[in-house]
């Protein structure tokens, strides 16, 4: 049986390029280092609908509709924005109640929204994650909720269906026993990330870009998106 090491590079090998992509999400320079859009892409995300079809060319319409055009320049002007002028790009209104409730606690911690995230981020822990005023609101799930941490710079990883499947596959392929539990599932994604070398936001993203579209891997369909967001 191979070790879980040789398994875990043999699915990391056919994302070259993570690393970059996953330096940029630590930063918190995702889409151009706009908050406002991380916050709308992580509201638009926890619907479930697929990231690559669904959410990024919607995120980029919102961005081409409010925030190019300055009337959405920080999470405090989310906050006070039109509801019914929002939907014009989303319909799903539970999103925007979700982006605009994430948008004002963040803007309470800071007139800088980068400083905002990434000090909410570094203060939030998967431990008792629901009593966190982010956790709080209806509809941020721990998977949200380890999103924004991600983004707001934690090397962390998401309990989302796609990264169990992969990573509970990698285990059982190693001989171990796969992990169910989303708060254990993430402390395992994060041993597992120790033992062979890599980071658990990297063992995260590769579960999504190692899934085929068609005939084609994630990670060579959206290359160029990926270089954007």
């Amino acid at each position: 049986m191979s070790s879980l090491k040789e398994i875990v590079d043999s699915y990391m090998q056919r994302v070259v390029g993570l690393k970059e992509h996953c330096d940029r999400c630590l930063r918190t320079e995702r889409w151009g280092g706009s908050v406002v859009l991380m916050v709308v892409d992580a509201a638009f995300t926890s619907i479930g609908l697929n990231y690559f079809t669904a959410v990024v060319p919607k995120v980029e319409e919102f961005n081409r509709r409010f925030v190019e055009t300055g009337r959405i320049k920080t999470l405090k002007d989310l906050t006070k924005m039109n509801l019914r002028e929002l939907r014009k790009v989303w319909r799903n209104k539970r999103s925007w109640i979700i982006a605009k409730q994430i948008a004002s606690y963040l803007s309470t911690l800071s007139k800088d929204d980068k400083l905002a995230l990434r000090t909410w981020a570094s203060n939030a822990s998967i431990e008792n994650w629901k009593e966190y005023p982010i956790g709080k609101i209806r509809g941020v799930g721990l998977i949200t909720f380890q999103y924004l941490r991600m983004m707001g710079g934690i090397d962390t990883s998401m309990p989302d269906k796609i990264v169990k499947r992969v990573i509970n596959e990698i285990l059982v392929k190693a001989g171990l026993e796969p992990v169910n539990d989303d708060i254990e599932f993430v402390k395992k994604v994060e041993e597992v990330a120790k033992v062979c070398g890599y980071r658990p936001i990297e063992l995260c993203w590769m579960t999504w870009l190692v899934q085929p579209e068609g005939k084609v891997m994630r990670m060579e369909r959206y290359s160029s998106i990926l270089q954007k967001i």
